[in-house]
């Protein structure tokens, strides 16, 4: 079995490129290569730049590969579907003029791909990890959503041959169980895969290995996060975001939290995934200072863990 693990900018507090403290990008792949990482993200749209010569030399100068590109935004809202694609074609523009990644032997796809998250409504943020409480979409919207992701799939894989992966995440539209189960149906395995979140499968309520049991046949990438879970308490208790959570400390560095990372390892190897799987930590770039320190702890937890 071969597994490549990875890591994401987020693990350095970048999630929203207008936030005034994000630490420089070459700062984070410098440090993501210090870690001992070799692939690593792009993290949010125009976060790393646009310009694959540029970002090309410094991937080279530490060692480093992208795994994937996100688009992190407003699935549901039809004026922002021109927003979409144009984010989409422009992503997997830059992925396709990087260095390719080798496909693996009994991996499905090849790797660059499009994780495609929902995100920016303040009544599901506030909800997060809450499926009691929060607002599910109307039928109409739900339908309009699905046709946005299919458009985004087609759009990546007939023009770049780059496969979407469609992520559940805290405080989006698509988070809980019952959502899950209705994306799959929505959304059939030949037009996108998913990436399980085994942070986000938590927050939300969710057993992440029996979740990723469930879907196995579904999921063309992993995330792996671990959840502090006396923070996570507090926090649910609160009337709060996901990402003032995250500020918070309710991630931690992987074997450090609630999560069973040797249960993940044995489903692993019996499901027979093969390919990548990347490390994140969401957290508020102001305490990025910590950053390498926690990406070198998971890095190395999962080294000892048997991945």
């Amino acid at each position: 079995m071969t597994l490549h693990i990875s890591t994401a900018p987020c693990c350095w507090g970048v999630d929203d490129v207008n936030n005034p403290h994000l630490p420089a990008w070459q700062q984070v792949l410098g440090e993501a290569a210090q870690a001992g990482y070799r692939g690593i993200e792009l993290g949010p749209y125009g976060y790393l730049p646009l310009d694959a010569d540029a970002v090309g030399s410094v991937l080279v100068e530490h060692g480093l590969h992208v795994v994937a590109g996100t688009v992190f935004d407003n699935l549901v809202d039809p004026a922002n579907l021109p927003s979409l694609l144009n984010q989409t074609r422009n992503i997997c523009a830059l992925l396709k003029q990087l260095p390719a990644i080798p496909l693996e032997p009994g991996q499905r796809f090849a790797m660059p791909c499009l994780v495609v998250i929902d995100w920016g409504h303040e009544e599901r943020d506030y909800a997060a990890g809450h499926s009691d409480r929060a607002p599910r979409l109307a039928p109409d919207a739900w339908r309009g959503m699905m046709a946005h992701i299919r458009a985004i799939a087609e759009l990546a894989w007939t023009e770049f041959g780059v496969r979407t992966v469609i992520h559940p995440h805290a405080g989006g539209y698509i988070e809980f169980a019952d959502e899950l189960a209705r994306l799959v149906e929505d959304i059939p395995y030949e037009v996108a895969g998913l990436c399980l979140d085994t942070g986000h499968l938590y927050y939300a309520g969710m057993d992440p290995v029996q979740t990723l049991r469930q879907y196995a046949d579904r999921v063309d990438y992993l995330h792996f996060k671990d959840i502090d879970q006396a923070v996570f308490d507090q926090v649910l208790g609160e009337h709060i975001t996901f990402f003032a959570a995250c500020a918070r400390g309710v991630m931690c560095p992987i074997g450090q939290g609630v999560i069973d990372y040797g249960a993940l390892r044995e489903l692993i190897t019996e499901i027979g995934y093969q390919g990548y799987i990347t490390v994140e930590q969401e957290r508020d770039p102001r305490n990025a200072h910590g950053s390498l320190r926690d990406v070198a702890a998971s890095r190395d937890y999962l080294s000892r863990a048997g991945f």
